[in-house]
């Protein structure tokens, strides 16, 4: 089984990022960070960007670091789909 999933993403993109907003049904907004060098001063910098994410089963919380991966067009933003919550901190 494990083998199946693997090769079912493989030449997908994944990343991983914190769920900053839940309010939608079966949709999160993912913000993932990521480091860049500036082209002229050489400065390490933080650049962050948000994903529209589909959840199908409205799993993850506020708070939650998740995996996501690239998915066909599900609606006009979202392009992306939780794969797994690596850490559940929105747990109340």
């Amino acid at each position: 089984m494990l083998s199946e999933a693997k090769s079912r993403l493989s030449g997908k993109k994944t990343k991983t990022g914190i769920v900053i907003s839940d309010g939608m049904n079966k949709t999160r907004v993912v913000e993932v960070e990521w480091t860049t060098r500036d082209p002229l001063y050489q400065k390490v910098l933080n650049r962050r960007t948000k994903y529209y994410v589909h959840d199908e089963k409205n799993e993850s919380r506020l708070g939650d670091k998740v995996k996501i991966v690239e998915t066909r067009p599900i609606s006009k933003l979202k392009r992306w789909k939780i794969v797994k919550a690596i850490a559940k901190i929105g747990e109340n």
